[in-house]
């Protein structure tokens, strides 16, 4: 059985393990099936999660992982195949992931200095890109975004890795990648060609790809209806856990439409669940 694994909220919260949850994951794995991590995040370099999962107990490996920057990166070499120069907005993992890919990448950091320093524009600042993938940009600014919606407007395809509008820190919240696509497309008056997080299905599909895992018997498991949509979009199962955003009462508030395959508590529901659903194939 293919497991399609939210990370914050399921596997771990902020640096604490989710009691119980690595271990279901380990055993799980042990007895054969697949285990696929898939986060919107796009700051971190995709094997950059390895070994805080190792740590907590849960089962890695370095074609495990799937975040929002690394399927952008696969979305751009297998749907536009023109594509050779990308601008990255946002963290050194969005850039590495999409370099490692095999794209000639300009940071927008780089392009908004040399538009102040030489008065030019975002379009020539970045080498004329052929792509603008937005992420999260802890340093945003608004020659950043002036750089990118310069692009865009000259031609370039503007990708988001996500559109959360916000993250979860440990007292309150963080503007998201999705702030940082709302700036840049606001300012290109271009919507995204392509978002690739979830609750869409491509992140998944990259998950699936990955292992040749069949999204038919998957199960996504999330802590999110983010992450409930992004597996009904798919046609996997689905597993909403109540140890990250998600309340009691807001899973039994969800129209009928919306609900999940299984809704459980703590490590032992979800061990209950996946043992329930592997035996129904």
């Amino acid at each position: 059985m293919l497991l399609l694994v939210d990370l914050d909220g399921v596997v771990y919260r902020q640096s604490e393990a989710v009691p119980g949850v690595p271990a279901v994951l380990a055993a799980r794995a042990a007895a054969g099936d697949d285990v696929v991590y898939v986060t919107n995040n796009a700051t971190a370099y995709h094997t950059d999660y390895l070994p805080r999962l190792a740590g907590h107990g849960a089962p890695v490996g370095p074609d495990r992982v799937v975040t929002s920057a690394l399927a952008s990166a696969a979305w751009l070499r297998e749907e536009m195949p023109g594509v050779r120069r990308v601008l990255a907005v946002g963290a050194p993992g969005l850039e590495r992931e999409l370099r490692e890919a095999g794209f000639d990448v300009v940071s927008v950091g780089h392009a908004a200095t040399r538009m102040h320093q030489e008065g030019i524009d975002g379009w020539a600042a970045a080498g004329h890109p052929d792509a603008v993938v937005v992420g999260l940009d802890p340093q945003m600014s608004y020659l950043r975004v002036a750089a990118a919606a310069d692009c865009v407007r000259a031609g370039a395809v503007l990708v988001a890795t996500n559109r959360d509008p916000i993250y979860p820190v440990e007292n309150g919240y963080r503007p998201g990648a999705g702030a940082v696509v709302a700036a840049v497309a606001t300012a290109a008056r271009t919507e995204p060609r392509v978002v690739i997080g979830k609750p869409g299905p491509y992140l998944l599909q990259a998950g699936a790809r990955l292992v040749g895992g069949d999204l038919r018997t998957a199960v996504m498991i999330g802590d999110s209806m983010t992450d409930i949509a992004a597996g009904r979009a798919v046609g996997a199962r689905t597993i909403l856990t109540l140890t990250g955003v998600t309340t009691r009462a807001m899973a039994d508030a969800l129209p009928e439409a919306e609900r999940p395959t299984r809704v459980v508590a703590d490590a032992a529901g979800l061990e209950a669940a996946l043992r329930e659903l592997a035996a129904r194939g």
